[in-house]
């Protein structure tokens, strides 16, 4: 005899499938998804190397290496060469097109034109930069962020399933269809199929061309449905039929299993469904009641997949735990993974982490790989070898982390904060920063993690008081004390993190004599900052450093810390405002990789363009 959730597993196949027809219709964007990754050709002219093409387009040096093996390190790349550059190609504009948008710190004397043909090698233009951005052409503010949005591709399985990795490539003097063809070890037949009406002796613009991973193959298209629309009305319509006679089956059915079925999430209302087409699709549609979650880009795994990968969720495996359940580690098809494991009781966190990881993607964002609903609820997250924050200011058995990347970790978090707040409709509110919830990979780059508290809201609303949820310590009065939510409610928590980045201290600190009494972290700086004297700010800095730190960096971040943990919320700075301000000062911390080079490297360029 089937278990509960096996029974209605057909009814919830059903009804997504219905649900997933009728969207095909409603839908009338250019996009309906992305793609997780997607490749850009950066044409590289003297001067620059690996690092500075790295900062530029916001990935890692590792990263960059790794899609160009003929590359022998950072600092040796020769002048006229192409590098592959990594990044997420997504659906932008409310699906008007594919592609990224990366963020450029405007410095004396930059253009749009200089920003698209030397920055970014053409990879986008000047008039299409100014289409996403305010600022006049001719009088950009220095020190400014402007929006620079690059094509990609998904590729199509309309011509070739065989390629799903492109390759945004501008086209040269020198380029031909024939010698791209060459290049991409593809056909021009092949090639012109996937850029109708493209001139490749243009000498201008940009082509897609198939692109090989990092294992040096072509991956191919991840598969679909393929159905045409014709078949898939047909399927709508037998479908409604089908899905009231189980509808009606189903509430009889339901009355009597509900305190059995092992996939009901808290109320009758908020039912997933174990299965929604199999495991050779990677979209899908799940209906919980007034929480619609389109669950995109993500891969389905079944219980017995994650079981076995985790060894039966052994404690040899356990990598941490939170509030919803535990951490495990995996190697899931081929990847490093975590796995978190969470009780039925916990599908609002569970659907809030769906509703965002799978519609928004970054770099500095935990990536979601999948997820499954079987027994228990699981999601499965790429693996950040490096632990979390608090372990590196507050474990043992870890190295100090050094003052630059300090702010680095800082710079990270705050970017993947500033485009949930800035570039997300509606906007994202984490609502449980920490340092526990921010990741550090091997390259020691952050990562904001953990989104099961996270609650959208629309611009401009001033959200309605809502249910507390938390960590004590990081929480602004507002919110605290009546529940009042906004993005300002994440920038006060992130002011808390600054602190402990520079003391290591906990959001609330114990005192040294016996009793329950604490004092916050923000109530510590707050005393010392107004006394502005610089030895008793010292005196709260992480010991372990010792004296390898710059105290007017320290002191700079300490005052930002302040301004982002004021009491009224109106008078704290923005996430891109904070962004800025640690670009500035990072660019200004010695011994790193992307800010003192990036800094010397612009100045180069704009000596030689």
């Amino acid at each position: 005899m089937l278990s509960p959730h096996k029974q209605l597993s057909p009814f919830w196949f059903l009804l997504l499938l219905f649900l997933w027809s009728i969207s095909i219709f409603m839908v009338e964007s250019t996009c309906k998804k992305g793609c997780p990754l997607a490749l850009g050709s950066f044409y590289v002219w003297p001067g620059a190397n690996i690092t500075f093409i790295a900062q530029v387009l916001g990935t890692t040096t590792g990263d960059v290496l790794s899609y160009n093996p003929s590359v022998p390190d950072k600092d040796r790349v020769q002048s006229g060469s192409r590098v592959n550059v990594p990044f997420s190609c997504d659906c932008l504009n409310d699906g008007q097109f594919l592609g990224h948008m990366f963020e450029y710190r405007v410095q004396k004397g930059d253009t749009y034109i200089r920003v698209a043909q030397t920055y970014y090698s053409d990879l986008t233009t000047a008039s299409w930069i100014q289409k996403f951005n305010s600022f006049p052409a001719t009088n950009i503010p220095e020190n400014s962020i402007v929006n620079v949005p690059v094509n990609c591709s998904c590729g199509s399985s309309d011509i070739d399933k065989s390629y799903g990795l492109f390759l945004t490539y501008p086209l040269r003097a020198e380029d031909s269809l024939s010698s791209i063809a060459q290049y991409s070890n593809s056909t021009p037949s092949l090639l012109q199929s996937y850029n109708p009406n493209v001139n490749f002796s243009a000498g201008t613009g940009i082509v897609f061309i198939p692109a090989k991973d990092k294992t040096g193959q072509y991956p191919p298209l991840p598969s679909s449905a393929g159905l045409s629309g014709v078949v898939i009305a047909v399927i709508s319509v037998a479908v409604v039929a089908v899905v009231i006679i189980l509808a009606i089956l189903f509430v009889r059915m339901r009355r009597k299993r509900m305190k059995k079925a092992s996939i009901i999430l808290g109320k009758p209302e908020e039912v997933l469904p174990r299965s929604v087409y199999g495991s050779s699709h990677n979209a899908s549609s799940m209906d919980a009641g007034n929480m619609g979650v389109t669950v995109d880009k993500s891969v389905e795994f079944s219980y017995e997949e994650l079981a076995q990968a985790t060894e039966n969720f052994s404690m040899a495996n356990k990598i941490g735990s939170g509030g919803f359940g535990d951490v495990f580690y995996a190697e899931l098809r081929g990847e490093k993974a975590a796995v978190k494991k969470m009780d039925m009781q916990a599908s609002k966190e569970f659907l809030a982490e769906l509703k965002v990881l799978t519609r928004v993607h970054h770099l500095n964002l935990v990536r979601l790989i999948g997820y499954c609903v079987e027994e228990c609820l699981f999601l499965v997250y790429e693996f950040i070898e490096n632990g979390n924050l608090s372990q590196h200011l507050r474990g043992s058995g870890k190295d100090p982390l050094t003052w630059p990347t300090r702010v680095q970790i800082a710079l990270d978090s705050a970017r993947g904060l500033e485009y949930i707040h800035e570039h997300t409709v509606p906007v994202y509110i984490h609502r449980d920063i920490k340092s526990a919830n921010i990741l550090i990979d091997k390259s020691c780059h952050a990562k904001v993690a953990d989104f099961g508290l996270t609650k959208l809201t629309e611009v401009g609303n001033n959200s309605a008081p809502t249910r507390l949820v938390g960590t004590f310590g990081y929480m602004p009065p507002e919110y605290a004390q009546y529940g009042e939510v906004s993005p300002k409610v994440d920038v006060y928590a992130f002011g808390v993190v600054l602190y402990e980045l520079i003391s290591a201290k906990a959001a609330v600190v114990k005192q040294n004599f016996s009793g329950p009494d604490s004092k916050g972290l923000v109530g510590m700086f707050e005393v010392v900052l107004k006394q502005n004297d610089q030895n008793e700010i010292r005196k709260l800095v992480d010991p372990r450093l010792g004296d390898d730190y710059p105290i007017d960096s320290v002191c700079k971040v300490a005052q930002l810390a302040y301004k982002c943990t004021q009491e009224d919320p109106h008078l704290r700075p923005s996430m891109r405002s904070v962004v800025v301000n640690l670009m500035t000062l990072s660019s200004t911390t010695g011994e790193w990789d992307t800010g003192a080079y990036y800094e010397s490297h612009l100045a180069k360029v704009r000596s030689t363009h």
